[in-house]
């Protein structure tokens, strides 16, 4: 594997799994961690430019901690950077609920009229311990309202019911969140909502589903790509897509959005997938 986003090997240190193909001036096992903090960039290089975004209660195995920083593989699509190393806590325990709408706010205690500890996200995940009659406490004693959590096996039947949560929410390269998100983190944070594995790039999602033939019509939930972009279908006719010409999730109808994408530079569309179904799996 030479793909350096997947390849969990930087100059010091290389995954043990590895040995035999990469030299390595040293090799390690890993450790397990999860992502501590709301949201935590990850980075190509340490402070250097943003690749993805990784989420509270996420899973990582730590290779290395060097100069204030982790140098992780996300389990969630195998994602490899780094992160500072004070966005870093323990494995456990294992998440139990997670954030199923755009943001949701952690209190120290179970009153929604004190100030608020944390700022979740879509996708954040906590390990819920007890239960108020209007709160989930978790794990780190924080108090989050009962309707913004999901139990982790609930989920989405429609990645695109879920992807339109985000309509409105800024275009940021690399984002993973309301707060910012760009093409590809859309698709994902929808698939992953659904239950359904999804890799974090445009170019990777792009073997998703089954080739769509160009004649064929759009529907729900199939993927328009081009050249380092990617779009939802949410019907025959209009796409939803983060993107920089709105700078923004913004819904566009479909042959406008081609002809003005091909025009700007960014070449026609390179693919379209079907995915499966619920229920056709």
């Amino acid at each position: 594997m030479t793909d350096r986003r997947l390849l969990p090997a930087n100059d010091r240190v290389a995954a043990s799994h590895l040995r035999g193909e990469i030299d390595a001036p040293a090799y390690s096992d890993g450790e397990p961690a999860r992502i501590a903090i709301p949201v935590a960039d990850l980075w190509r290089q340490p402070g250097g430019r943003r690749d993805r975004q990784l989420l509270l209660g996420e899973a990582v195995t730590v290779y290395e901690r060097h100069a204030g920083h982790g140098f992780v593989q996300a389990a969630k699509d195998g994602y490899v950077g780094y992160v500072a190393e004070a966005a870093l806590g323990p494995p456990g325990p294992e998440p139990t609920h997670w954030v199923a709408v755009p943001g949701a706010q952690a209190y120290p205690e179970p009153d929604i009229k004190v100030p608020q500890a944390a700022d979740l996200t879509f996708g954040a995940r906590v390990a819920v311990v007890s239960h108020q009659p209007k709160f989930f406490e978790t794990a780190d004693g924080l108090y989050i309202p009962k309707p913004h959590l999901w139990p982790i096996d609930k989920r989405f039947a429609d990645p695109v019911t879920a992807a339109q949560l985000f309509f409105g929410a800024p275009y940021l390269w690399g984002g993973n969140t309301p707060r910012g998100i760009d093409c590809s983190g859309l698709v994902q944070a929808a698939m992953l909502a659904a239950g359904r594995a999804c890799p974090a790039d445009s170019d990777q999602q792009e073997a998703l589903g089954a080739p769509l033939p160009e004649d064929a019509p759009l529907q729900r939930g199939d993927l328009l790509f081009w050249r380092g972009h990617v779009a939802w279908a949410v019907d025959e006719q209009v796409l939803l897509h983060a993107n920089a010409h709105h700078m923004a999730v913004a819904y566009e109808p479909a042959e406008p959005a081609i002809r003005r994408i091909d025009a700007q530079g960014d070449g026609p569309v390179t693919g379209r997938r079907r995915l499966e179904r619920a229920g056709e799996r």
